[in-house]
């Protein structure tokens, strides 16, 4: 945009992109794009449902499971309003304080999930370091301090984030890289020293993902020390088998989450496109795929998603 005297001037607003290169095609891609939304917020809701209707998934396994439903839910939320309103109706226009509301949630929400990963990680250690203590360790008490200390940590973390995204002046470029407010994004459209936002940015990341991935990466450690001390390789098989839908959810989430890490950071000669691609992907992929790996692995969601289906045919037909 043209300069203006800052003084006097601060942008109400940022321009959202979508997909770089492929704007003709936005009206094509709306019908997929609304369909993994679909899927992301159907699915998830399934997940919670079930786990509330049937009582013997009442522990702290899918406890934990239907708090990292809730977090993919949320995320898929926080990036519904904007990215439809680019593909579906060509509105690419979001006002200064929502985006760092919508900033604000999104980075909550990630934290959150995070948080609820290595709560699962946890919960592996236990049953199979100790399984006939796992009800007595992981009570429904120990659960929901868990889950607030999992809540607190992220919202307080991240609480200050826009505050210092509030007191930079935007007065030339307010075009954004993605189609909905990341924090890296936004201030590097600052035109002002961004020093203390990439502190506390790396700080905050450090004390969330970081110290989050070294925690799980601990716990399977100890997870493969022990089942290698189990005497059958059947046993051996099956304590594995209870890890497997937690090892693809954690791949799910950190593999995007490095991925656009590093891009932001090492890939400004890479094309827009990889950028959008990296950061749609991070936002994306767990709340459409986590719902997917657990209904394959749970019977008990599976039986539910085909009584909803047939429900629905039943009805269709009478």
């Amino acid at each position: 945009m043209a300069d203006y005297n800052h003084s006097s001037f601060q942008h109400r607003y940022f321009v959202l992109t979508g997909i770089p290169g492929l704007e003709q095609k936005y009206y094509w891609m709306a019908f997929p794009l609304g369909a993994v939304y679909v899927i992301a917020l159907f699915g998830n809701g399934i997940i919670i449902s079930t786990i509330k209707s049937e009582l013997s998934l009442h522990i702290p396994m899918y406890y934990f499971l239907c708090m990292l439903a809730l977090a993919d839910m949320g995320l898929a939320l926080c990036t519904l309003p904007s990215m439809l309103g680019i593909f579906w109706f060509n509105y690419k226009f979001i006002a200064f304080d929502a985006c760092l509301v919508q900033m604000y949630f999104i980075h909550t929400f990630s934290a959150i999930e995070s948080g609820v990963l290595v709560a699962m990680a946890f919960d592996r250690v236990v049953a199979i370091w100790n399984p006939l203590r796992y009800s007595t360790i992981l009570t429904n008490r120990v659960v929901c301090k868990v889950g607030a200390v999992i809540l607190t940590r992220a919202v307080c973390v991240v609480f200050p984030v826009p505050f210092l995204i509030k007191r930079l002046p935007f007065y030339r470029s307010n075009i954004l890289s993605h189609s909905f407010c990341l924090h890296q994004d936004v201030m590097r459209l600052a035109c002002a020293s961004t020093r203390v936002n990439s502190l506390y940015g790396l700080i905050a990341v450090i004390f969330t993902k970081g110290s989050d991935s070294l925690s799980i990466l601990l716990s399977y450690v100890f997870i493969l020390r022990t089942v290698m001390a189990i005497a059958s390789g059947e046993g051996r098989l099956k304590a594995l088998n209870t890890c497997v839908s937690h090892i693809c959810a954690v791949l799910i989430f950190y593999v995007p989450l490095i991925g656009v890490s590093v891009i932001h950071r090492f890939g400004k000669h890479l094309s827009p496109l990889t950028h959008a691609l990296m950061a749609n992907a991070y936002l994306l992929v767990p709340p459409v795929l986590n719902p997917i790996v657990y209904t394959v692995k749970t019977k008990e969601i599976r039986r539910k998603i085909i009584q909803i289906f047939v429900h629905t045919k039943v009805t269709a037909e009478g």
